[in-house]
């Protein structure tokens, strides 16, 4: 156990997974109270056929994911208004874009062995064999998206909860609109990198929708969403190199223990709701006897 423990691979599969745990925890609690689910599922296809677009013509995925990443978040960004009540246009896109993700995958992958490797690592990503080059990048692409969301943190809070008022007080709401997607598909390209394009999303939303379930206060539910995040990729890691069933890939854990506290803190919450319309019931009662 201590070899594993001081070998590269573990080391390197604990910090790349610690740093995309954080990271999408801290992006996806703004994706959760902004109600931009759906735009983070856009990303992730959209970023899909970027990279596979990308192998196929022999450049880095990285550069493919991100290209086209941006130019969906300056699309959503600008067309905002005009793509509510077009949900069924939204989706048709996005199934194109999957597909062509999925063409650009199976032509790849029958190109040869290797290749076939490294489309399934864009599909779950290469926890387990991350590298340290891409070590760096995700260090450096994290720090950089949490001093900017910590610095735009209070009126983006303000907008998010509030966006009409927050425009009467003259916040930049359009500007922050773009610089939050422009976060999140940051988040998205490197998560798609450490994680796969299957478990990036799993991340992103199960911790932050988790903490706005367990508590209602926004600071609070911040920090709960990056210990939850944190909880759930090293546990995920752990098990995938300590467990009982070692062979099993380290996203099967993440995304089983992203459905669960999900599914827990939904349960609570609504056990919560229930207990509350019960004791609203009895004073009913008591005040009408």
């Amino acid at each position: 156990m201590e070899e594993i423990i001081r070998s590269e691979i573990f080391r390197n599969a604990f910090l790349g997974g610690s740093l995309t745990a954080v990271l999408c925890a801290a992006v996806g609690y703004f994706m959760v109270l902004r109600a931009l689910a759906f735009a983070s599922e856009a990303l992730t296809d959209i970023g899909f056929a970027g990279a596979t677009g990308s192998a196929l013509a022999g450049l880095n995925p990285f550069w493919g994911m991100l290209g086209l990443s941006l130019l969906a978040v300056f699309t959503l960004g600008a067309l905002r208004d005009r793509l509510k009540g077009r949900d069924v246009e939204v989706g048709m896109v996005l199934s194109f874009a999957l597909g062509l993700g999925v063409l650009f995958l199976s032509l790849y992958s029958h190109s040869s062995a290797t290749h076939a490797s490294s489309g399934v690592r864009i599909l779950f990503g290469s926890l387990m064999s991350l590298s340290g080059s891409l070590l760096l990048i995700l260090f450096l692409v994290a720090t950089a998206v949490l001093l900017v969301l910590a610095a735009i943190s209070r009126p983006l809070l303000f907008a998010s909860v509030d966006p009409d008022s927050a425009r009467a007080k003259g916040v930049p709401t359009k500007a922050l609109d773009f610089v939050y997607l422009a976060l999140l598909a940051a988040t998205t390209v490197v998560s798609i990198q450490a994680i796969g394009v299957l478990l990036a999303f799993a991340l992103l939303s199960a911790p932050a929708g988790a903490a706005h379930r367990l508590t209602r206060n926004p600071g609070l539910a911040f920090l709960a969403s990056i210990l939850l995040g944190l909880g759930i990729a090293w546990s995920g890691i752990l098990l995938a190199f300590f467990g009982p069933w070692s062979r099993i890939p380290v996203g099967v854990y993440i995304a089983t223990f992203s459905a669960l506290v999900y599914g827990l803190a939904l349960l609570r919450d609504r056990f919560r709701i229930r207990s509350r319309q019960e004791v609203h019931r009895h004073r009913e009662r008591e005040t009408n006897d």
